[in-house]
């Protein structure tokens, strides 16, 4: 179990964050906020400044007058622009900002920026399950995979009988799950888009965390048949016991009664787990990680703590062969200038391009657009709307070039290693599930306002942005990346340590989810018609 590193509460004396020497706002990082009256001390931003208002902790203030129409920058970017003259020393929140347009997706910088390779970092390893089509798994888990909702209700009480019965029999096998959804009948399933679901579900069963072990329940009459799930082909064959699907149908005439049905599936489940306990773990580099990463609950630490201290850990993975996965659609739009100029050719940089449109697409069939996305929780936290928040969440992705671009629910082939953009909806639940299908074996997640997400395919390490939460949750969260805040620790000492702390748990080590059993639904994305 990963230890919560508690801090020592910040010091009481005013302390506000400004990101970008440019920047005309910065934010209170106080535990509390700071009162009406505060003076901002000598070497702080906006020195002699006085608070005209409390400003709550995360929230922006004004460090000189803006005018009317002025740009409001953080992070040296207008996030915003002032529906009124704002005084120095004033809170600035969503209410006073107008926020700008999104940037056409036109005329964009491609490939424009070649950051000098890195340093390779050799010699670092993890211990992990390998795969015999290459990958490697972080857990050693039996993972059951539904075709439709219909049979949740039964998988979920034959799982919990193999866990009962059989699982202490195979002490080297670390769980038993079924891959519960919502999909699988009562959909087009002809439709274009219904690929996403379809494949997402097919790579998701093929996980490195699952060892090549596939066992599916089907109830017989929905849409998605198992044989159009996972068709000939689509699975890797490393002997001749994988070159068929091993199916228990509910609605064979063999069963009679609901007990045979569990009964069949608890016997079904012996040979995969007599095969997975006959694994160990091995010595491996740590470039088999898959290491996806994402924010959620974010608040205006995020930017500043956490996800800068994840970049900086992404970039050591990539230099030491990793691969690293960022996401969420939304909460890069108003950075895509950031993503397309760093692309590692034109190609690839009008790859990004093509997601964030068709994403755009998709939202306007929805009659909504972007700054859907921020929540009422964001917002308390500091956030004032999309584009501050976007600013933030990019720079989890770190400094490296962006290698690939993976459409919602494909896979990575072996051979795609480094920064890859997989496009998904930002949604803590479906942007897990469609990373999970990528190929992610480790799951790094960011939280300001906190949140208990986990999930049972894969550890998830949860990243602190505050002290404060940190304390409160300290047996939730696995880093306190607080610190920074807190000028206890810099963006580089947190990133090494994060760095280190994956190789850890993905040696074995518990995250505080997998304590607690926490674990999130699956969630596929399904854009394509119900019907």
């Amino acid at each position: 179990m990963t230890t919560a590193l508690v801090s020592v509460p910040p010091s009481p004396a005013p302390c506000v964050l400004r990101i970008h020497a440019q920047d005309n706002v910065a934010i209170v990082a106080n535990d509390g906020g700071l009162p009406a009256g505060t003076l901002l001390p000598e070497g702080a931003p906006g020195a002699g400044v006085v608070l005209q208002g409390k400003v709550p902790q995360g929230h922006k203030l004004a460090l000189v007058n803006i005018a009317a129409g002025q740009p409001v920058l953080r992070y040296n970017v207008p996030i915003g622009y002032a529906l009124q003259a704002i005084a120095a020393g004033s809170w600035v929140h969503e209410r006073l900002l107008q926020m700008p347009a999104a940037r056409e997706l036109e005329g964009l910088p491609m490939a424009t920026v070649q950051p000098p390779p890195l340093a390779p970092l050799q010699g670092y390893t993890f211990e992990g399950f390998r795969n015999a089509d290459g990958s490697v798994g972080t857990r050693n888990i039996l993972a059951i995979t539904t075709t439709v909702q219909c049979v949740a209700g039964v998988v979920a009480q034959a799982v919990a009988r193999i866990k009962a019965e059989l699982l202490p029999q195979f002490p080297h096998v670390d769980d038993v799950i079924g891959l519960e959804h919502s999909y699988g009948c009562g959909v087009a399933i002809d439709a274009p888009d219904a690929i996403i679901p379809i494949r997402t579900l097919r790579h998701i069963s093929l996980n490195p965390n699952f060892g090549g072990e596939l066992m599916v329940v089907s109830l017989g009459c929905e849409k998605l048949q198992p044989e159009r799930l996972l068709p000939p082909g689509s699975i890797p064959v490393a002997d001749g016991r994988n070159a068929e699907l091993h199916t228990v149908c509910l609605q064979d005439a063999q069963h009679v009664g609901f007990m045979s049905m569990l009964d069949h599936i608890v016997q079904s489940a012996r040979p995969h787990l007599e095969r997975l306990n006959a694994r160990r773990r091995e010595t491996v580099p740590a470039s088999a990680l898959v290491v996806g990463v994402q924010c959620g609950g974010s608040d205006a630490f995020s930017g500043v703590t956490a996800n800068p201290a994840v970049g900086f850990a992404a970039d050591l993975l990539v230099r030491a062969g990793a691969t690293v996965m960022f996401s969420e659609n939304t909460e890069v739009r108003d950075a895509v200038e950031q993503l397309t100029s760093r692309a590692a050719s034109p190609e690839l940089a009008q790859s990004i391009v093509r997601e964030l449109a068709w994403y755009d697409q998709y939202l306007e069939r929805g009659r909504v657009d972007r700054s859907a996305n921020t929540t009422p929780g964001n917002k308390a936290g500091g956030l004032s709307n999309i584009v501050e928040k976007a600013m933030g969440s990019v720079v989890k992705s770190g400094s490296s070039p962006i290698a690939h671009v993976l459409a919602p629910g494909e896979k990575l082939r072996a051979d795609q290693k480094g920064l890859v953009f997989a496009a998904t909806p930002a949604s803590d639940f479906i942007c897990g599930t469609l990373q999970l299908a990528a190929g992610m074996n480790v799951h790094v997640f960011t939280t300001g306002r906190g949140t208990p997400y986990g999930l049972a395919e894969c550890p998830v390490i949860k990243v602190a942005t505050r002290s404060e939460l940190a304390r409160r949750w300290h047996d939730l969260m696995d880093v306190n990346a607080g610190r920074i805040a807190d000028g206890q620790a810099s963006v580089e000492e947190l990133g090494w340590e994060l760095f280190l702390c994956l190789l850890e748990v993905a040696s074995g080590k518990k995250t505080w989810a997998e304590h607690w059993k926490l674990h999130n639904a699956l969630v596929l994305f399904n854009p394509a018609p119900i019907t």
